[in-house]
């Protein structure tokens, strides 16, 4: 029997784009016009797309136009398609798609072969992974662009932009086995270490390094579990491939509480990454978004879901 495989999705962001930017561009230098923003009034750097800091909006359809000329026109209200909260670092899909744009104009490489180096499968996946719904993107295509929708294809991408074509931000996938290999190299090479710096501070208290976010151990964050984790600890890949409903999280506080040593990433489809710069542990966990009656589980189901998993992995230490 084949191993599950599972969507990346976003996870594409720390294990591949963000470790490819590092290895080949220049932080810090303006790329307006290169992308081209030639009426931005302020640079456009790596740095800031690393950051989510360059004032980008969360999200349009990947329509196969330069992006500087879609964010031109005006869209609807929706929580996707909303402008970048002024002053903070906003998660936006886009910084990570402009970011593949240069690092194909960079190297002369196109992305997906680039990103052949992580040692994770780029889509078309000859192996499909558990089918999961639409999620919001589905609905904001509709409302920013005449463009159909793409059609759903199981080799492909859940994510709407990623199945129409936009690289960087998400597009790969994996077992736990090929994971687990793939994040022995993202450790040795020292891509995590190069990520878990600064500290810029973003919407709802985030805090964002150059492709990972820090961890709050308030209550009914992850934090509260990763800080048992005793040091020393090994990579490791925490697998789910069920659809049965985990009991519900702890209550998440208002007040995140105090910043942990562990940092992360989350994809949609389900999986997370945790890494810990002190000893370089890692932590994946694979698993997906699909619910019982095969609906997508919302935030909170999702959480319980991850929470659950990691509770399971800690319980060997006492915690």
């Amino acid at each position: 029997m084949l191993p599950t495989f599972y969507d990346l999705a976003s996870l594409t962001k720390p294990l591949v784009t963000a470790p490819l930017a590092l290895a080949f561009l220049d932080l810090d230098a303006d790329r307006r016009w290169s992308l081209g923003f030639t009426e931005r009034e302020t640079p456009l750097t790596v740095r800031q797309m690393l950051s989510h800091s360059s004032g980008l909006p969360p999200w349009r359809p990947y329509t196969g136009e330069p992006l500087a000329a879609q964010l031109k026109r005006a869209v609807p209200e929706h929580p996707l398609l909303r402008a970048a909260t002024p002053g903070l670092a906003t998660y936006s899909d886009l910084n990570f798609r402009l970011l593949a744009q240069l690092l194909e104009l960079e190297t002369g490489v196109p992305f997906t072969r680039l990103g052949a180096s992580s040692g994770l499968s780029p889509a078309p996946w000859p192996q499909p992974p558990v089918p999961v719904p639409d999620a919001p993107d589905a609905e904001a295509w509709a409302l920013a662009t005449d463009q159909p929708l793409p059609a759903r294809d199981p080799h492909l991408p859940h994510d709407a932009n990623a199945r129409a074509g936009m690289v960087g931000h998400a597009g790969f996938g994996t077992t736990a086995p090929q994971l687990l290999a793939a994040l022995r190299h993202w450790v040795s090479e020292g891509w995590p270490e190069r990520m878990a710096v600064g500290a810029t501070p973003g919407e709802g208290g985030t805090r964002w390094g150059l492709g990972l976010q820090t961890v709050f151990a308030g209550g009914g964050r992850f934090g509260q579990l990763l800080s048992k984790i005793p040091l020393g600890t090994d990579i490791q890949v925490l697998e789910d491939a069920t659809d049965l409903p985990p009991l519900p999280a702890p209550v998440l506080d208002a007040d995140q509480g105090p910043i942990t040593d562990w940092w992360f990433h989350l994809g949609y489809t389900g999986p997370a990454l945790f890494y810990r710069p002190a000893d370089r542990c890692t932590i994946a966990l694979l698993l997906h978004r699909r619910g019982p009656r095969g609906e997508l589980l919302d935030v909170e189901a999702l959480r319980a879901r991850r929470w659950a998993i990691l509770a399971r992995f800690v319980e060997q230490w006492g915690g």
